[in-house]
């Protein structure tokens, strides 16, 4: 099940959708489990989406383990970041940067030779694994931060209330980045327990897990 720029697309837009409408002041509550805010986790997604796609502006990826831009924190705890929504624009104004870099990533994984390999602290990956990276990313953090918000997108319910992606997003990600995790009860629910967010009476919560971004063949 490939992944391309157009699934990346899709996570975006179910991000918008879904976290559109949530009240202003419930931006600065914590997301889910997370130690950061919901503004400061849709930032991180935004920095996630934009570093992934300069990966892919470099002639040469691998031989550059880092894009040396300057990174910086708005406070001690905070997300580490080279990206950050202008605060005056709102929530609406940070949905847009995301849909703005998750289109750069979709345009850069789409238009790089499929065999380019660029470095990832999980391993070094193509821009398939990079497109299903922000898949992941983007579907996981938007789960983050609709947890608890008292307003948003009526969009179907899924596990712990927040609406659920599609499903043929959830399958390609776990296909291509998860493909030892069976599948068990729903591809969401599955993909939410990869990625450590929940657990169940058969799989306890991960606490230490890593998706597989090394390519994989295509018989």
């Amino acid at each position: 099940m490939p992944v391309s720029g157009d699934h990346v697309r899709r996570a975006v837009a179910h991000c918008r959708d879904t976290l559109r409408g949530i009240p202003a002041g419930q931006w600065h509550e914590r997301a889910g489990g997370l130690e950061w805010t919901r503004w400061e986790t849709l930032d991180h997604l935004a920095d996630d989406l934009l570093t992934y796609a300069l990966r892919f502006g470099l002639a040469h990826p691998m031989g550059v383990p880092r894009v040396p831009l300057r990174v910086s924190s708005d406070r001690p705890d905070g997300p580490v970041n080279v990206v950050f929504g202008d605060r005056d624009a709102g929530p609406e104004g940070l949905l847009t940067v995301v849909e703005a870099c998750g289109g750069l990533l979709a345009i850069a994984v789409d238009a790089a030779d499929p065999n380019t390999l660029a470095p990832h602290v999980f391993g070094a990956s193509d821009p398939e694994g990079f497109a299903a990276m922000g898949v992941v990313e983007t579907l996981v953090h938007t789960h983050d931060i609709a947890q608890g918000a008292t307003s948003g997108s009526p969009a179907s319910q899924g596990v712990d209330g927040a609406p659920e992606p599609p499903r043929d997003l959830c399958e390609r990600a776990l296909a291509r980045l998860f493909p030892d995790v069976p599948v068990i009860d729903t591809p969401w629910s599955t993909l939410l327990w990869a990625t450590g967010r929940v657990e169940t009476p058969e799989r306890p919560r991960r606490t230490d897990w890593r998706w597989h971004g090394a390519p994989q063949s295509r018989g």
